[in-house]
């Protein structure tokens, strides 16, 4: 993803903010890397993928820089349409070669609904505005100066009541970690430069492959926390307890990674953290720490 940020629809403006820059990045991507991503937002809020009143008749779910092949769009795709057979599906590229590229790859296919692959930045172009977003190893090759005007593009070019979903992983999608973002259903102006986003979760993922420990989550944190694991800062607090209970729990790995999961999730919500669902959620793969302090944005 080259993440050049475009003029938002509405003619909003950025309040002295740097867009941005149009930046080259590796768009490295690989089959599978997100699967357990996909199934988090398929089951987040299945009737987001099923909604057609108003705007959502034809607002599509975008993958925001899907990087130089499209297959997790593909992916992304065949998995969400399990839950909504008729969602619109785009990818958005700011390189057009990748976006040629896949646009040659999927000519010809019939048999379902198609998948767009088009050129644009964080306003998403013309697949704007959307019912929600997937954006995964973009943000960390930014500056965390560029995260706030990042998300707001993304905000004003989602409909209210959307869903944004922020990430990173390591190469071969062992470990992740996600911030789950809502436009909120009040807003009333699509396109608005100021849209009111809330964060709803940040989920720490992993398919049992990989360390459960702390460090291993710590690489591939968001870039609005990757710098803050300091004292002081609640991301470090949250940590700590992280490696804390895996020295606590370190027998627990005797009955295999899903229950020494389980056991790190409950043992978090013991310590004061509003974690979801610890068993059901860890066992899926999943730790969700909800409304979790992280600044998106910058204040006003």
């Amino acid at each position: 993803m080259t993440g050049r940020l475009r003029a938002v629809r509405g003619g909003g403006r950025w309040r002295g903010e740097e867009p941005p820059p149009d930046r080259e990045t590796r768009g490295k991507t690989a089959p599978n890397r997100l699967r357990r991503v996909d199934h988090l937002v398929a089951a987040w809020d299945a009737a987001l993928l099923r909604r057609r009143d108003g705007g959502f008749a034809t607002a599509p779910f975008v993958d925001l820089g899907f990087g130089g092949s499209p297959v997790t769009t593909l992916e992304l795709a065949r998995r969400l349409r399990r839950i909504a057979p008729d969602l619109p599906v785009v990818g958005v590229e700011n390189d057009r070669g990748r976006v040629r590229t896949a646009q040659a790859a999927v000519a010809g296919h019939g048999g379902e609904p198609p998948v767009r692959f088009i050129e644009g930045g964080f306003d998403l172009g013309t697949a704007a505005p959307a019912r929600g977003i997937r954006a995964f190893n973009v943000l960390r090759q930014y500056e965390e100066a560029h995260v706030g005007p990042a998300f707001r593009a993304m905000g004003a070019a989602t409909l209210p009541g959307g869903l944004i979903v922020e990430g990173t992983s390591d190469p071969s999608g062992r470990v992740w970690t996600a911030l789950l973002v809502r436009r909120a259903a009040t807003d009333s102006l699509v396109g608005s430069a100021e849209p009111r986003l809330e964060l709803e979760a940040m989920v720490f993922g992993t398919n049992f492959r990989a360390s459960l420990d702390a460090e291993a989550f710590q690489a591939v944190l968001p870039k609005r926390l990757i710098h803050r694991v300091v004292p002081g800062e609640p991301v470090h607090a949250f940590m700590s307890d992280w490696s804390r209970l895996r020295r606590i729990e370190a027998g627990s790995e005797t009955w295999g990674p899903r229950y020494a999961f389980s056991r790190l999730a409950l043992g978090l919500r013991a310590a004061g953290h509003a974690i979801d669902a610890p068993e059901r959620h860890a066992r899926r793969g999943w730790i969700i720490w909800r409304t979790p302090p992280v600044p998106l944005t910058p204040p006003a």
